[in-house]
């Protein structure tokens, strides 16, 4: 495997059938599952309950759509940038120094987006959910808990930068341990496991039908790209560590 110091600007690119392999690696199993979640989500998406609503003129299959791109997007995006970067060393040969920044930026952009669709989809629709609001507003504040802590061990223990990716850019991470403080005491994939949960907070707390349908697709989805993305990514970068018996998530 090829994999540059951030630093190194000037190295060709390894143009050959190995790296484009691994830079696709998985990626039919990607396009496969999200065929298979839209496919799935357009019966909820045609029901009366998930369609009704408008915010700011536009209707809630029109914030549905905004949304579903913006998740693909995204994803895509985290893909082509890990993916060329691991195994071409794209960023930091076009960029250099500024390769992680700039991806970083990117990254922050289309989350941030990604989660204001989600929020914007559940305030079209808010209502539709036949159920206590108090109770689900409840459940909703329940739920951020984790998160809430999921957050601070990321900021105490892990590091926003290495939650962002960054040894797909710095080659001194592949010596690095797991971390198993805060939150990842409990699990490894505690970004899975608990950071998912937000997607559900908008739906919950707005009473949505339409938001906590986009809720499902999106923690679905999310776990394709663990598996078709970046699993095999840590095989390759922490091949030590992903190679012992773990305990499941």
């Amino acid at each position: 495997m090829t994999h540059h110091s951030i630093t190194d600007k000037t190295s060709p690119a390894p143009a050959n059938p190995v790296a484009l392999n691994r830079i696709f690696e998985r990626q039919w199993l990607h396009l496969l599952l999200l065929i298979l979640l839209l496919g799935g989500l357009t019966p909820a998406v045609r029901s009366d309950p998930v369609r009704v609503g408008v915010l700011f003129g536009l209707a809630t299959p029109i914030w549905i759509v905004v949304a579903l791109i913006l998740a693909v997007t995204h994803q895509s995006y985290v893909w082509f940038c890990w993916r060329t970067q691991l195994h071409a060393s794209l960023l930091t040969r076009t960029f250099g120094d500024r390769g992680f920044p700039l991806y970083a930026t990117g990254f922050a952009i289309l989350a941030l987006s990604r989660i204001t669709s989600v929020v914007m989809v559940a305030a079209a629709n808010r209502g539709t959910v036949p159920l206590d609001l108090t109770g689900l507003r409840v459940l909703a504040v329940v739920m951020t808990v984790p998160v809430v802590y999921l957050f601070y061990s990321i900021h105490r223990y892990f590091t926003f930068r290495r939650a962002l990716g960054v040894d797909h850019f710095e080659p001194s991470y592949r010596s690095r341990p797991l971390v198993r403080q805060g939150i990842f005491r409990f699990t490894r994939n505690g970004m899975y496991v608990f950071g998912l949960l937000m997607a559900w907070l908008p739906g919950l707390w707005y009473a949505s039908s339409a938001g906590l349908v986009l809720a499902l697709f999106n923690h679905a989805y999310v776990w394709v790209h663990y598996f078709a993305t970046e699993r095999p990514d840590m095989k390759r970068i922490y091949p030590s560590l992903m190679a012992t018996p773990q305990p499941p998530a």
